[in-house]
């Protein structure tokens, strides 16, 4: 038998079963701001990670690489992140936030900004009030792990792209074990403070983190969820 009759066996076709599953997990993902104390245990954050691994990568390279971050390694790091972020100390991130957010994309942003502070009873407006929830990222609010993401620098962009996907596999394998998560950009807004905490290469480039644990399900900012596009929207048939 060949090779490809193997991987066929080992890997029967999908068909409407898996898509609803697939269906399922992306509507039951939201992005988690107020977790439990309560830790993951090991063995689930280890299925996650494995379930991750089989994301798909530009000429199989897997650049990721990812410290799972708990207990008092966590609690330092945040201290040192919130501390950076309370003096006003400027972004460096190994990769450059968006230089500006135009038309229907700061829309969007604007959105689910009010959508957040709506939820937490902060008024438009209210300059302190949002500032103060913009540092509960700084405390991974309230999760007890988070995942920080690297690739190798030499890959620049391409390996940004697929710790991007990996993130996203990530945040759906934990949503299947009833594991709640957040990918937080303003993780990578220190690089060299997380690198030193941490113990990573100057190689290493520092893509986000993932905050994740059990959902207080009592905390108001879970209570909201995003929209998305209509798929005509983001859809071109060109034929």
């Amino acid at each position: 038998m060949s090779a490809r009759a193997d991987d066929s066996r080992e890997n029967p076709p999908c068909g409407a079963p898996a898509a609803e599953a697939l269906r399922a997990l992306l509507d039951r993902r939201y992005s988690c701001r107020g977790f439990l104390a309560r830790p993951v245990p090991r063995d689930t954050i280890r299925q996650i990670t494995e379930l991750a691994q089989r994301t798909a990568s530009w000429c199989n390279s897997q650049p990721w690489q990812v410290s799972i971050v708990s207990g008092d390694a966590l609690r330092r790091l945040g201290a040192a992140l919130g501390e950076h972020a309370r003096r006003g100390e400027a972004a460096c991130p190994d990769f450059p936030f968006p230089a500006e957010y135009r038309g229907v994309y700061q829309e969007r942003r604007r959105a689910c900004g009010l959508a957040l502070y709506d939820s937490v009873g902060i008024a438009r407006g209210d300059r302190a009030a949002s500032g103060r929830q913009g540092l509960e990222n700084f405390r991974f609010f309230g999760a007890p792990h988070v995942a920080i993401v690297t690739t190798e620098r030499a890959l620049g962009i391409y390996g940004a792209i697929d710790c991007g996907a990996y993130v996203s596999s990530f945040m759906l394998a934990a949503t299947s074990l009833g594991v709640a998560s957040i990918a937080q950009a303003a993780l990578a807004s220190y690089p060299a403070l997380v690198r030193e905490q941490l113990g990573i290469s100057e190689g290493r480039a520092l893509v986000c983190g993932i905050s994740f644990g059990i959902e207080d399900p009592a905390h108001p900012a879970n209570r909201f969820r995003t929209g998305r596009a209509r798929i005509d929207d983001v859809l071109t048939w060109v034929e």
